[in-house]
């Protein structure tokens, strides 16, 4: 039997790189594998038999006094406590592979080290940008920016990247800068792992070693997903209400277009959204946080899915659970989203912050008859059947834990990383 010692931040269901994280645990767990997770002690996690060796909670923007959070910074830049309760935990246990997700500012790279001093092969799945910027997302004041590109980390602080502080944008470079003179990355984590082609490319465009990545598409369950071919009147954004996502863009293009529109979701800027689409007068229904059965037959009943992003998006989830659930996707062309669109064949792509095009888009959607929206959807929902299923998932990864000498009980010796159909090595 093969051990997986299996990292991240949360262990709840939080988002989309934590539905990856558990899809990833659930489907080794029921290949045989014993997984072994390691965390962060939250009042909101799921239970785990191995939680005594979680890290305490460490939330920078949680209600603390400036004492309390100055205790904190130093964890942020290279936390201590994680190698030394994860050390404790490699005394119990043996794993035969390490598979990190979101590590950063709370369990932080301080544990790549140690697992490299174990010979534990150590695989790390980027969900973000934040091994190239240290501010995650390649943004600055609401516009792409790649600034630091060539080691240029002084531009954290200049641009006030992390909340528009001085003081915290300071430690996040401090933090970049240590772990890149430790060689945290690049020397300790045996291979990343890519969503999409478009951060393989950004990556080594930044001076990564391109053979150190590997490109494994997301997933999802087909079968856990009934779709719904009839399209409704109202068009879908459900997801994170934050600057990046475009959602301001997507009203004021649904108040001009006069497009009904759904927001399954909250965040940050929930209320301002709200004023905005009042003031603009926008056809806008916010249903707030929706999950499970409610969202898929929310989604079943809409027209389209639209995800109207302004930053480097990976490869998100949205697309692949529209496309399971029938529906066509409106994309922005920016980051990995234009590869997981087929034009005029899954959905429409638009120009990425344009009021103009994502109009146009809509307005194209909205024309078409049911009966070719159906088959848009229908084309989705096989293009996620052929090339985005837990089983292509697992034989993209289990080749890549193979070739790191991993033990992969009954595995076959093809190389599953050469199944991708042709119409997925075009990128949609």
């Amino acid at each position: 039997m093969s051990t997986l010692l299996s990292i991240n931040n949360y262990y709840y269901d939080r988002g989309g790189s934590e539905a990856v994280f558990f899809g990833h645990n659930r489907m080794l767990e029921a290949q045989g594998w014993t997984v072994v997770p390691f965390s962060m002690k939250l009042a909101r996690n799921l239970a785990s038999p191995w939680s005594e060796y979680f890290i305490e909670e460490l939330e920078m923007s949680g209600d603390y006094s400036i004492a309390q959070k100055l205790v904190r910074l130093p964890k942020v830049i290279y936390s201590f406590e994680a190698r030394n309760k994860l050390s404790r935990l490699l005394e119990r246990v043996q794993p035969d592979v390490a598979h990190g997700h979101n590590i950063y500012h709370h369990i932080s790279p301080s544990i790549l080290g140690l697992l490299k001093s174990r010979g534990i092969p150590t695989l790390l799945t980027l969900h973000d940008l934040k091994i190239a910027c240290p501010a995650y997302s390649m943004m600055t004041r609401g516009a792409v920016c790649e600034r630091c590109k060539g080691g240029r980390l002084h531009n954290v602080v200049v641009n006030r990247c992390i909340g528009n502080s001085a003081a915290m944008s300071f430690v996040v470079m401090l933090e970049a800068v240590l772990h890149r003179a430790l060689g945290s990355y690049r020397d300790c984590v045996s291979r990343f792992i890519v969503p999409s082609r478009f951060y393989l490319d950004k990556f080594s465009e930044w001076g990564f070693p391109r053979e150190q990545f590997r490109y494994v598409p997301n997933f999802v369950h087909p079968p856990a997903y009934q779709p719904g071919y009839e399209p409704g009147e109202a068009f879908i954004y459900f997801g994170r209400l934050t600057p990046q996502k475009g959602v301001a863009t997507l009203i004021h293009a649904v108040a001009e277009a006069r497009t009904p529109l759904l927001i399954a979701g909250t965040g940050p800027e929930m209320e301002a959204m709200q004023s905005l689409a009042a003031r603009l007068g926008a056809p806008v229904r916010f249903l707030g946080h929706l999950s499970g059965s409610m969202l898929h037959d929310t989604i079943r009943s809409a027209r389209a899915v639209v995800l109207p992003s302004e930053w480097y998006e990976n490869a998100p989830m949205s697309v692949l659970e529209g496309y399971a659930l029938g529906k066509p996707v409106l994309g922005a062309r920016i980051g990995g989203i234009p590869e997981l669109v087929r034009e005029d064949e899954t959905g429409v792509c638009f120009e990425s912050g344009s009021v103009a095009s994502l109009v146009e888009a809509l307005r194209k959607i909205a024309a078409l008859p049911g009966g070719r929206l159906a088959e848009m959807g229908r084309a989705g929902r096989g293009w996620i059947e052929q090339d985005f299923t837990l089983e292509m998932y697992r034989q993209r990864i289990l080749s890549t834990y193979r070739e790191l000498g991993v033990r992969v009980p009954g595995s076959s010796s093809a190389d599953p990383l050469r199944l991708e159909s042709s119409a997925s090595r075009e990128g949609g």
